[in-house]
C-alpha cells in the first residue's frame, strides 16, 4: 500500500503530530500512514515493505528511529507478539489497554471495550508502571477456517 502525497491519511497524519505541537517531517508522516491504513498492529518489516517503495523511500534505519521516536512521544505503541517480534500499532483513544494474537495468521490486534486494567491491585509497596496482556486465539478471519491437523 503505497500512501498518495496528500489525501485524508496525509492529512491525519499531519494533524496527529501538530496537535502534539511536533514537526510532521515526510518520514513520520509516511510511517503514521501506514499504521492509520492497517487493521492490526503491523511489524518493522511489514512497514518497511510498505515505505521502501515509491516516492521517497524510507530506508529501515530512519523508520526505526522514526517507530522509536513515535513510542517516545506516546503516538505510538509496541507489542511484542509470541514470535518475539514487536508489532506497532497507534495510540487510540484508549492507554491501557489488552491485545489478542492469532495463533493461526500471527496478527495482533489491540481490545478495544475492556475494563480499566490501569486499575489492577499490585501488592502495597509496590509501583505498577506498565503491563501486558495478551489474549491468544484464532481471530475473526481464521476462526472461519477449518483447523490444520
Amino acid at each position: 500500500m503505497t500512501p498518495r502525497q496528500s489525501g485524508p491519511r496525509t492529512n491525519q497524519a499531519t494533524r496527529l503530530l501538530a496537535d502534539r505541537g511536533l514537526t510532521p517531517t515526510a518520514a513520520r508522516i509516511r510511517v503514521l500512514q501506514q499504521l492509520l491504513a492497517a487493521d492490526s498492529a503491523v511489524t518493522h518489516q511489514q512497514l518497511q515493505q510498505s515505505v521502501e517503495r515509491g516516492d521517497n523511500p524510507i530506508d529501515k534505519v530512519t523508520l526505526y528511529r522514526v517507530l522509536e521516536w513515535l513510542v517516545e512521544q506516546g503516538l505510538v505503541h509496541s507489542v511484542t507478539g509470541q514470535d518475539r517480534v514487536r508489532h506497532f500499532s497507534l495510540i487510540g483513544s484508549q492507554d491501557a489497554h489488552a491485545h489478542f494474537e492469532c495463533l493461526n495468521c500471527g496478527r495482533l490486534f489491540c481490545l478495544q471495550g475492556l475494563p480499566a486494567l490501569s486499575d489492577l491491585a499490585v501488592p502495597t509497596g509496590f509501583v505498577q508502571e506498565q503491563f501486558d496482556i495478551t489474549v491468544r486465539g484464532r481471530c475473526a478471519d481464521c476462526a472461519l477456517a477449518p483447523l490444520a491437523r
